[in-house]
């Protein structure tokens, strides 16, 4: 298995911010690959060290570790520019880095800000913590001066992690959060809110373009780039402003409806891999789709995988496939797992997660100026 790295260039359209993407390939934990990674990591110290992770979810939801395609982007950090790469998701609303106060040994192996060369740092008497499934972090927060390509976020709050646990071996560095300000863990105000506040985009939106192939991927602030997606943008109101969640009105395969019978909950979630729910309906769709238990994950036998059917998830009264060679992934001994995801929460609301998985077939806009979402075919 080789790491497939994805770089775009920086463009401009009518006051439009494009953020290059980078795509990773996370390695499923054999002992074969294992080795692979370390070796990958002592090679690539500075490069690799600069890139981050999905920080998935609102807190609870895990990061994944097995073949899943990681959309990370640059930032700088402080005054002289400190370079991090992160993901952005819409699934937390903080940013945050490793420090070199951290004392946890994987902070190590990381990009970690230096807040003591930084002459535009401000610290805050103030400590946070966030868990995601998996992993976990404690911080502290600081102020400064924060780039995301051309756009500037001066004192910016952010997450300084002292402590983390969960992220061991993975490419990434920390997390840029996108989501609403009430869903903070540090309290800060989010980047995005910063960046409308002062002036840096004209409009509140934001959209993401993640591309399957090696290169072109972006996350783009202020507007929309029409040359991302064919048809006609597709807008769903969210269930309430603070969430990025809308109304999901059925889930089927074949005609026939597998899950969310009478409408659940999706939280669009861009740092999350998968396509994440309740275990029930997922352990259902694996059955309906054949798969075969290997460890902890579902399989099917590859040869099979362009005669399943997709996976419809109806939204708004629009239905959007999923073929199977998008929910399938073939790793290094030519085995296709079904990344669905069971999730170990149970909540009286069924609610899925959406993630990488469906918007890699579909643009998404993000509209704090209207609370809603806006989803196209993407080209």
């Amino acid at each position: 298995m080789k790491w497939l790295v994805l770089l775009g260039l920086v463009a401009f359209s009518d006051c439009i911010v494009n953020i290059p993407l980078t795509r990773v390939t996370i390695m499923r934990k054999t002992h074969s690959e294992k080795n692979m990674l370390n070796n990958f990591l002592k090679e690539h110290a500075y490069r690799l060290y600069q890139t981050s992770s999905p920080g998935s979810n609102i807190a609870t939801h895990p990061l994944r570790n097995f073949q899943d395609m990681v959309y990370v982007g640059n930032i700088t950090i402080g005054t002289p520019p400190q370079e991090f790469q992160v993901v952005f998701d819409t699934g937390s609303s903080d940013l945050w880095v490793p420090s070199i106060l951290c004392t946890s040994p994987n902070c190590s192996s990381h990009v970690m800000f230096r807040h003591n060369e930084s002459s535009t740092y401000r610290p805050i008497r103030q400590i946070f913590s966030i868990e995601y499934g998996r992993g976990r972090m404690k911080g502290v927060v600081g102020r400064d001066t924060v780039r995301i390509g051309d756009l500037v976020s001066t004192d910016q709050p952010f997450g300084l992690s002292v402590e983390q646990s969960g992220f061991e071996g993975m490419p990434f560095d920390g997390v840029l959060g996108l989501n609403y300000p009430n869903l903070s863990f540090t309290g800060g105000i989010p980047i995005f809110d910063n960046l409308k506040n002062q002036g840096a985009i004209s409009e509140p939106v934001f959209a993401f373009y993640l591309s399957n192939k090696p290169e072109g991927s972006v996350v783009m602030f202020g507007g929309v780039d029409k040359s991302y997606y064919q048809g006609a943008l597709n807008w769903v109101p969210l269930i309430q402003p603070g969430d990025w969640r809308v109304r999901m009105n059925r889930i089927s395969m074949e005609g026939q409806i597998v899950a969310c019978y009478g409408g659940c909950e999706a939280l669009v979630d861009t740092g999350e891999s998968s396509i994440i729910g309740p275990r029930r309906l997922v352990n259902k769709i694996l059955r309906f789709l054949g798969a075969k238990p290997r460890g902890s994950e579902h399989y099917v036998s590859c040869s099979a995988v362009n005669t399943l059917p997709s996976i419809d998830f109806t939204i708004n009264g629009i239905n959007y496939p999923v073929p199977a060679q998008a929910y399938t992934i073939k790793d290094s001994s030519g085995i296709c797992y079904i990344n669905l995801e069971a999730d170990p929460e149970s909540t009286s609301t069924e609610t899925w997660i959406v993630g990488v998985v469906f918007l890699r077939q579909y643009f998404s806009v993000y509209d704090r100026g209207n609370d809603r979402i806006g989803l196209a075919q993407a080209v």
